[in-house]
Order: structure tokens, then C-alpha cells, then sequence
């Protein structure tokens, strides 16, 4: 199956957290979505791989992604090395998405400046033709490069370049996210506190949409960094 979109986190909750309206609002499209998790999340503080996995099922419905997979690489410990973006490339050759979404450039947890640039060098990788991978022992799988790579903004609050439209959708991007019963605030819960499962980052991912968008004069927005300039027809296209 070919995609338009493949988002792509160190751990699975990052593209909900960080992309998630934006991804509900291509599906409501008609656009072909998918989403790849480079690991389990398995040094999670709360919960364990195993709910981790089923709440990422319960994520992808809501969204209404068309794929999501995990290479189930080592929480905190997978590497921007051969191996690793090998990988990657696999899937991204299997998929072919037109857009690649990643990690934030720089962020709190060293996973996601190290999911971002091993997302980013694995699409460049990927559409070398002297790079010859196959999926499961199959036939060689084509190159392919995607048109553009993005990066979601994530913990630390970067400038972004783009920023997208989200209004009407962030009800379903804050369902996606609450499918992660473990992970975000609940006032029953007796498992230790994290810096995601306060009241505060909860509310968090509302007011920083609601603010992006106060920005540029919407509702509510998501905003991405970009690694080329972004272009456009006219002056007239801009918002």
C-alpha cells in the first residue's frame, strides 16, 4: 500500500501527541496515513510494552491511520547507525509516502533528536539505488525518497516554519492521545508521577494548540520544522 503520509516516533504517543490533528485531518481527506514506532516504549516509567502496544491499537482507530507498525528497536539505546537505518528504509520503501513526519530536532528525551535525525538520514538513504534492501527475504524493493521530511514540535517549544490548520480536529487528536490510559494524567492512578502524567501537560497540548492558532488566526494549530524551504505558487497561497 502506497501512503501519502508516514508519521514516525521514537515512541509510540509521540505522533498523537505532536501530529495528531494534523494526521486526522489528511484521513478526514481521503488521504492514505500511516504510523511507524521505532520502539515500544518499554522503559516507560508507567505502564509496560504490552499495554503500551494495545493503547497504540486503541490510538490508530481513533486517528483512522490506514498502518501502524514498530520496529521495535531498543527504548533509549537504538543508535543512528547502518543497522538501525536499514530499518527504516524498509519501510519506507514498502510505503513510498509522498511526506515523511518525525521527531522533533531537539527536544528533552534524547530519543527524539535521535529518532529525528535517524528518520532524516534514512529518507535520504532511501532513495539511494545502490542501497539494495528487501522485506522478508522478498524480491529487492525500489528506491524511493520522499518530497518532503517535517518534524513535529515536541516538549521544547522551537519556532516553527509551517504551521498547519488543525481547527475541528482537536477533539480527535485529544482522544488519540487519552487511548493511553497509562501514560497521562488520571487522578486515580497509583503509579509514580512523570512530567506527562500531570493535569498541566494535559491541558498543555490543548493551550499550545489554541495559542499557535491564536498566532496565525485560527482555532487551533500544529506547527513543524522543515528541512527545505517550503514553496509555493504565489503570495496569494499563504494564510
Amino acid at each position: 500500500m502506497k501512503l501519502d503520509i508516514l508519521a514516525i516516533g521514537a515512541h509510540p504517543d509521540d505522533v498523537e501527541l505532536s501530529c495528531g490533528a494534523t494526521l486526522a485531518k489528511e484521513v478526514a481527506r481521503g488521504k492514505k496515513v500511516g504510523i511507524l514506532d521505532l520502539t515500544r516504549g518499554e522503559l516507560g516509567t508507567r505502564g509496560s510494552a504490552e499495554i503500551r502496544d494495545n493503547e497504540a491499537k486503541d490510538a490508530a482507530v481513533i486517528l483512522g491511520v490506514k498502518i501502524r507498525e514498530n520496529l521495535a528497536f531498543d527504548d533509549g539505546f537504538f543508535c543512528n547507525d547502518k543497522k538501525h537505518q536499514l530499518e527504516v528504509i524498509k519501510v519506507i520503501r514498502k510505503y513510498q509516502p509522498e511526506i515523511v513526519i518525525c521527531n522533533a530536532v531537539d527536544d528533552r528525551h534524547i530519543d527524539h533528536g535521535k529518532g529525528s535525525k535517524l528518520v532524516s538520514d534514512a529518507c535520504f538513504l532511501s532513495g539511494l539505488i545502490k542501497i539494495k534492501t528487501n522485506l522478508n527475504g522478498g524480491e529487492v524493493q525500489e528506491a524511493w525518497r520522499p518530497k518532503q521530511v517535517y518534524h513535529y514540535i515536541q516538549w521544547k517549544n522551537l519556532e516553527p516554519d509551517v504551521v498547519v490548520d488543525v481547527s475541528g480536529y482537536i477533539d480527535t487528536k485529544m482522544a488519540a492521545v487519552l487511548a493511553y490510559k497509562t501514560q497521562f494524567y488520571n487522578a486515580e492512578s497509583k503509579e509514580p508521577k512523570t512530567p506527562i502524567s500531570s493535569k498541566n501537560f494535559t491541558d498543555s497540548i490543548i493551550y499550545r494548540a489554541r495559542d499557535l492558532g491564536r498566532l496565525v488566526g485560527v482555532e487551533h494549530a500544529e506547527g513543524f520544522t522543515v528541512e527545505r524551504y517550503p514553496a509555493v505558487d504565489s503570495l496569494l497561497d499563504l494564510k
